[in-house]
């Protein structure tokens, strides 16, 4: 026998009796039952449980019944849909670690929702991408599958809406395998099933469990130039070691029917990335008796290359050859089966498998993990806990920070848990979580000692044990490294827990302060929503006290509240009849309305006037307000407004072109913004604004505010901030408008200035509702509600059943970690850590005390971090779309009884 090279090993299984293999090691599925429901299914013998002790979200479906075909696999006939959650994991246990596992997952649209678009979307191993395949029309159903070495004792399978329709499951199938099988799968790679095929198939019919043992599913192959044979006599397989292929598969083969020529096959079928990686099982059993004078021995050739041989199959007994090191480089790989010189028959092949090489990341510390599904599994936390607690980094866990090193895998160094309904002693797996540096379990209904095993953690710079009832004393540990600066902790309001009077304990700490806090909001965001009630009865009695005051200003149209009013918002210029003396761009009356064609294009409303649309030289749109004849008011604003505009230019400002002051005609020319208001875009649902595009505008609102407090000496505060005074140009470019309320602060340094109430209800700030003081924090507070219906799609005042501030509504869903209801559900795709930080700066800007607001140029700053969040994300789509594209441009083969699997090896 000439060299083998490393390419190749053959295994060779002994004589053995064959016996059934029962279902131990099985797990078996189906998606969309009643949790109460279990079956044997009629064709495998396998059992078939509910998934609901697997996954805690989703709603249970039925295909339509168009699809109820007797023929069709009870577990198409539901499915599991998720369509209001991104990320949903299903948890499979229980699961032997570091053993093999054969892992299947299914699918059938079968228009369950009566839409005929069967949906796109993306699945996860763990913490990596799975590229399923999915089916293309509502009859298909479509299965999926790998070989993986479970790295820990549960295996996570994910469903991520993508915004291509919602997500679906029919099945989840894992298969306990033999451990000296499938070498090539490790806790580092798993194997992606490319196919399956069973050569010279002489029933036509795919062949899976009870025939096979480990259930895998086998595809008939027949070609026009081979020869089928089989055996009537049962091929022998040890039940305790191998690949164990079908007997139905063994029992048949092909070889060529030119009894010269090659038993070859390619794969790829179509062109793909020649970096793919793929390995090669082919299975073989002689099932011809041969006389003296007949052999059968040939050799085997890679890609024109010479790889093993010769080789003689085992009369009625299995030999597995297959690949050592992965096949790549290539658009196309081919294999052929050449006979040598000394053999009078020509090759066979019984059965064949060919999966594609995929490389795993390390998923989050396994004592890590283990400990946060304990503490899950105890306090039954809900939240997005799904899947890998750290990844992948879009999907962490809300309350947790974890650390990223390059070269080890994730650890989670922040938990918070505060205000999370725990109750219970503080639990024993936290000891667990070595590397943890913040801990906050604040605002629970904890009991029992601060446990000693607190003190063994030696990372811990920050925690907050306060607003429980623990009892006892503080373990000493904790109160010297409390003593020596090494640890802040907070242990206030647990009123049967033992202070000690020598130790200063702190009891207003601020869990963000620990460096590794690089997602604040998963600690600051509970805390912010904690203020949330006392802001709320604030704007709830400026609801009342305005509900009083409209009934004596019926003036306005928009609602404004106009509590109080003060002559001559900034000092101006007058001349002796009160006229404002403007120097430049003044128009006459006949140029406005030979600009607005005779007042012939009204775009807009409100307390000042009628905004009309009109052309400047008859190229130049521009919006012109006139001031309604009837309102002294709209006199004092119309003043103060065209002031500013003559001294404030910045990019994201509405720009001013100029003014008519003739008698009674009083009116303000600006830049024409074709796309409206930043309201009128929020509530309308012919053109939803994506995530990147709402944050874009929200950053260019958030640059002008900038510019009037920081960049105008002395700054100007707007005073009423709003969604409708946010206005979009032709590329959606925002800039803010209507400075009628605005004020300048007469003094530059002040912190303050005493005025009368101006603002709009909803985004009234209450601090200076209440004091009468106005500073920039007010206009911050207005740009907080902004910010909040940019996020969520709602607005200041949502008009339900009953009226209700936007922070009244969102305060308990963050509370709750609920950050896909709080996003407007009209956004299919978005960057979850940016939706959060958005979230945080809003509430940021929010508080209830103004000094404990951002200042603009922080909110910028914040801002431009989110987006770059999301921009990242974007990239990242943009190159999964475009494999994507690719993927779905190669041809795929359609197979019987509505089913379609993956392409297979080609013969030639």
């Amino acid at each position: 026998m000439r060299m083998v090279l490393h390419l190749f090993v053959w295994v060779f299984l002994a004589l053995a009796i064959r016996v059934h293999g029962q279902q131990e090691g099985f797990l078996s599925i189906d998606c969309g039952i009643a949790g109460d429901l279990s079956y044997t299914d009629d064709t495998t013998q396998m059992f078939y449980t509910s998934d609901t002790k697997f996954i805690d979200t989703g709603t249970n479906k039925e295909i339509a019944t168009t699809y109820m075909t007797q023929t069709l696999p009870r577990q198409y006939q539901n499915l599991r849909i998720f369509p209001n959650v991104n990320r949903n994991c299903y948890t499979l246990t229980p699961v032997i670690k570091s053993n093999r596992y054969l892992l299947r997952a299914s699918f059938m649209y079968g228009n369950y929702d009566g839409l005929d678009q069967p949906p796109q979307f993306d699945a996860y191993l763990g913490v990596d991408r799975w590229e399923i395949d999915l089916p293309s029309n509502s009859s298909l159903y479509v299965w999926n599958e790998i070989i993986m070495v479970a790295s820990l004792d549960y295996i996570s399978v994910c469903l991520v809406n993508t915004g291509n329709g919602t997500p679906f499951i029919s099945a989840l199938e894992l298969r306990l395998l033999d451990n000296s099988t499938y070498q090539a799968a490790t806790e580092s790679q798993y194997l992606q099933l490319y196919t399956r095929l069973d050569p010279g198939s002489t029933s036509g019919k795919r062949i899976r469990y009870p025939d096979d043992d480990y259930d895998r599913i086998w595809s008939p192959w027949v070609e026009n130039f081979w020869t089928p044979i089989n055996t009537s006599f049962s091929i022998n397989l040890r039940k305790d070691v191998g690949y164990q292929p079908a007997l139905a598969v063994m029992n048949t083969a092909a070889m060529p029917t030119n009894t010269s020529a090659n038993l070859s096959f390619y794969f790829p079928t179509s062109n793909v990335d020649p970096r793919l990686q793929y390995h090669v099982f082919m299975h073989f059993a002689e099932l011809e008796q041969l006389q003296k004078n007949q052999s059968r021995e040939f050799n085997f050739s890679l890609d024109g290359k010479y790889a093993l041989g010769p080789f003689s199959p085992t009369y009625l007994s299995v030999n597995t050859i297959f690949t050592m090191s992965p096949l790549s480089g290539q658009d196309q790989h081919v294999v052929d089966l050449y006979k040598t010189m000394s053999s009078t028959l020509p090759p066979i092949l019984n059965a064949v498998e060919v999966f594609i090489v995929k490389q795993l990341t390390s998923p989050t510390d396994g004592q890590d993990v283990d400990a946060i599904m304990n503490i899950k599994a105890i306090y039954q936390i809900k939240r997005n806990w799904m899947g890998d607690p750290c990844l992948p980094v879009n999907y962490s866990w809300n309350g947790l920070n974890c650390s990223y090193p390059d070269s080890s895998s994730p650890t989670n160094i922040s938990l918070d848990l505060s205000s999370s309904g725990l109750t219970g002693e503080i639990a024993p797996s936290l000891a667990n979580l070595t590397s943890i540096q913040s801990l906050d379990v604040s605002n629970n209904s904890l009991t029992g000692p601060v446990p000693e095993f607190l003190t063994e953690l030696p990372s811990l710079k920050f925690m907050n044990l306060s607003n429980n009832n623990l009892t006892g004393a503080i373990p000493t540990v904790l109160l010297e490294r409390l003593k020596n600066g090494s640890l802040s902790l907070s242990v206030g309001n647990n009123p049967n827990l033992i202070e000690p009077s020598n130790v200063n304990v702190n009891n207003d700490i601020n869990p963000c302060q620990v460096g590794s806090c690089k997602k604040r909001r998963k600690v600051l965001v509970p805390v912010l929503a904690s203020v949330i009630p006392s802001l709320v009865l604030l704007t709830i009695a400026i609801f009342v006290l305005w509900k009083l005051s409209q009934r004596r200003h019926q003036r306005d149209t928009e609602s404004v509240v106009k509590a109080k009013e003060e002559v001559g918002s900034i000092s101006q210029r007058k001349s002796k009849d009160g006229s404002l003396r403007l120097e430049n761009q003044r128009f006459t009356y006949a140029e406005i309305i030979a600009i607005t064609n005779n007042f012939e294009t009204v775009i807009g409303e409100g307390g000042f006037g009628v905004v009309y649309h009109g052309y400047v030289k008859g190229a130049i749109q521009v919006a012109v307000k006139m001031l309604s004849k009837s309102s002294s008011q709209g006199s004092r604003e119309y003043r103060t407004e065209a002031k500013l505009l003559m001294r404030v230019h910045h990019k994201n400002l509405a720009s001013f072109i100029g003014y008519c002051d003739e008698d009674r005609n009083k009116g303000i020319i600006y830049e024409y913004m074709a796309n409206g208001n930043l309201r009128e875009y929020l509530s309308g649902n012919t053109y939803v604004l994506t995530w990147g595009m709402r944050l874009r505008i929200a950053l260019d609102a958030a640059q002008g505010l900038e510019y009037l407090h920081h960049g105008c000496k002395p700054p100007i505060i707007h005073r009423d901030v709003k969604a409708t005074n946010i206005l979009l140009n032709e590329g959606l470019e925002a800039k803010i408008a209507d400075f009628g309320l605005s004020k300048v602060f007469p003094v530059e340094g002040l912190t303050h200035v005493s005025t009368a109430v101006m603002g709009t209800l909803g985004y009234l700030d209450p601090e200076y509702y209440i004091s009468n003081k106005l500073n920039e924090k007010s206009d911050v507070f207005s740009f907080g509600i902004v910010l909040l219906e940019i996020i969520t799609g709602k607005t200041a005042i949502i008009r339900s059943s009953e009226r209700m501030h936007i922070l009244l509504w969102i305060g308990p869903l963050i509370a709750r970690g609920e950050i896909t209801t709080v996003v407007d559900p009209r956004l299919a795709e978005y960057d979850v850590n940016s939706a959060w930080k958005a979230v945080e700066i809003a509430m940021e800007c929010t508080l209830d005390t103004s000094i404990k607001r951002p200042t603009m140029s922080i909110v910028v700053n914040e801002l431009k971090e989110c987006l770059a969040l999301e921009r990242a994300r974007e990239r990242t789509f943009s190159s999964r779309r475009e494999e994507a594209d690719t993927r779905s441009s190669n041809s795929i083969e359609m197979l019987p009884n509505h089913m379609r699997s993956m392409a297979g090896p080609i013969a030639r």
